[in-house]
């Protein structure tokens, strides 16, 4: 029998939270400009087409979004804006001048999962899906990103309306924290002057005003997300943005079941079913899973899964690879041409070959080692828990976290946005969540 890691009873969320099928369907009404959008995209921007953009750094063409407005009946900014949430929310990414759907787009109508966990990654990129305002320096920008998430804490507790004065008062005070957490002079709350000091003689009374504009943006982007309503001097939490906020503070890690019968199922659906087994389990599922099919077909199949946007089971095929062996190697060695495979297929080979798991690493070049871990990272984003995401810092071939940030930018990968939101929104270091926020905010718009 297979041994299966003890799963811990879900938390049950506070009363009145709706059902999940019902937030997905939420979460579908909200994004359903933006899936549009990316099914237009697919149809209309794929391989053999015209290019999605003019420079191949994910932003539209002028040509390309007076097209899409055009066969839409959309205006070109709201053609922009769907396009970025698109983006944001994995339904749909960029290959040089090619889009492709993501594959949360593939399972929108089936799986309310995928729906969830597209709305989530949106919600965490909320800062980038507004401008700054340009007149704030981008540290005091960063403060306040970082201060959101005890703000938004405070809605869902409130469970309600809440002043906007009252939310101005509570980012003021985080802010005070985070500036004595770095060892900053402390600040006269709501003055901007370091404690003790005496004021300017025009200093206005009530010197809240510099962070007022910021915290209006924040509480604009997250209205544009769908996180929360925001007027008549109060905001509010939207039924999905209060689940959101819930699930961030439980740490629950949404994953799908292992479902039954994995010998009978697809590839694809037997590497989900084993995704939350032990390794040794995981081996034995994938044996049981070869031994019931040809082993060409079981092969054929495990590398059409790894084909998938999906980059958990891209990770997971290889492993049911190893246990296929030696009747595996032409087909992987045919694959190694393939850039979303080829860092995976170079590490079975050299495996396969008689190279020490633990050194196999060393067959591939710095850039196929980023590239690698991105796409990992990208499985832990989108199956894993935040610490998981945080650990995986560790792995990085890079020596430091700014060398990581620059060589991830220049790989390439479709999902380095999403990536580095997640890694932002997980790692407890201010500091090196500014970092990892900005690198996604310049990845974003092709800085």
């Amino acid at each position: 029998m297979n041994q299966r890691r003890p799963r811990r009873p879900a938390p049950r969320p506070p009363e009145g939270t709706p059902a999940p099928a019902e937030l997905a369907g939420m979460a579908r009404a909200g994004l359903a400009g933006a899936v549009r959008l990316a099914r237009w995209a697919d149809a209309a921007l794929g391989p053999g087409r015209h290019g999605a953009t003019a420079d191949g750094k994910a932003t539209l063409s002028d040509a390309t979004a007076e097209r899409a407005a055009a066969d839409l009946g959309l205006s070109v900014a709201q053609v922009r804006a769907d396009w970025d949430t698109a983006r944001l929310a994995g339904l749909v990414e960029v290959h040089g001048d090619s889009a492709r759907p993501g594959w949360r787009l593939r399972a929108w109508d089936r799986d309310d999962s995928a729906v969830l966990r597209g709305w989530v990654a949106l919600f965490d990129a909320w800062s980038l899906a507004s401008p700054e305002p340009e007149e704030h320096e981008p540290a005091a920008v960063a403060e306040v990103v970082s201060a959101m998430p005890q703000v938004l804490s405070f809605l869902q507790l409130s469970a309600g309306p809440v002043p906007v004065e009252q939310l101005l008062d509570l980012l003021q005070q985080r802010v005070t924290e985070l500036r004595t957490e770095r060892c900053e002079v402390a600040y006269e709350p709501g003055t901007g002057r370091p404690a003790g000091s005496p004021a300017p003689a025009s200093a206005a009374p009530a010197a809240d005003a510099p962070l007022a504009p910021l915290l209006d943006w924040a509480l604009r982007a997250l209205a544009s997300v769908g996180a929360l309503t925001y007027g008549g001097g109060q905001a509010t939490l939207t039924p999905l943005g209060n689940w959101a906020v819930w699930v961030k503070l439980e740490q629950i890690c949404v994953a799908a079941q292992s479902p039954a019968g994995n010998i009978e199922q697809s590839a694809e659906d037997m590497l989900r079913g084993c995704a939350q087994l032990r390794p040794n389990a995981a081996r034995a599922e994938y044996r049981a899973w070869l031994a019931a099919r040809p082993v060409g077909s079981a092969v054929t199949e495990l590398i059409d899964a790894a084909r998938g946007d999906d980059a958990l089971l891209r990770g997971l095929a290889f492993e049911a690879l190893r246990v296929v062996g030696a009747p595996a190697e032409p087909d992987v060695r045919a694959v190694v041409a393939e850039p979303a495979l080829r860092p995976y297929a170079l590490l079975w080979l050299a495996e396969h070959d008689g190279i020490d798991p633990e050194d196999a690493h060393e067959v591939l070049t710095r850039e196929e080692a980023t590239w690698l871990w991105v796409d990992t990272a990208a499985a832990v984003a989108d199956h894993g828990e935040a610490p998981m995401l945080v650990r995986h810092l560790e792995s990085a071939v890079q020596p430091t976290v700014p060398q990581l940030l620059d060589e991830v930018r220049a790989v390439g990968h479709p999902r380095t946005v999403q990536v580095l939101v997640a890694l932002a929104a997980a790692h407890p270091d201010p500091a090196l969540a500014k970092a990892v926020r900005r690198a996604a905010f310049q990845v974003h718009t092709g800085g």
